[in-house]
């Protein structure tokens, strides 16, 4: 059983955590496939508006979410929490080394091939976030009992 603030903790790590599934979704079904969409002449300023503006929106809710987590850790090292953790590193490593880089590719001008394949690989983060959010959901349903 968790104390009070590490339950306040946990509840703000999951939030974050909700709302980043949301925000990946909504990248995976609506903005990603948008990328197609865009005036050529104009996609190099719309990548680079894109890589400006959501940063504003997925830095703090991702940085809340490791934080939280890093700390939560302390208190409790079940499996299932462990678990999680190790999902949220894997969405981090692929963001870092894939998606960042991804970006950049595109930051020099529109790709066909690459945003379809920043559409096809971007499900994986997003069942990463969405498997990650069931397992906190299940995991808070048990501390909190």
């Amino acid at each position: 059983m968790l104390g009070y603030h590490s339950s306040h903790l946990l509840l703000i790590h999951l939030l974050s955590t909700a709302v980043m599934v949301g925000i990946i979704w909504v990248i995976q079904i609506v903005h990603y496939p948008s990328f197609h969409y865009i005036d050529k002449d104009r996609y190099v300023s719309f990548q680079n508006f894109h890589m400006n503006k959501i940063s504003y929106i997925v830095i703090p809710f991702m940085s809340i979410e490791a934080i939280s987590g890093i700390i939560l850790l302390y208190d409790d090292q079940s499996v299932i929490f462990i678990i999680s953790l190790i999902i949220l590193l894997v969405i981090w490593t692929l963001t870092a080394f894939y998606f960042a880089r991804t970006h950049q590719l595109l930051a020099n001008g529109y790709k066909k091939d690459i945003v379809r394949k920043l559409v096809q690989t971007n499900w994986v983060r997003t069942g990463l976030w969405t498997l990650r959010l069931l397992i906190l959901i299940t995991y808070l349903d048990n501390t909190l009992i």
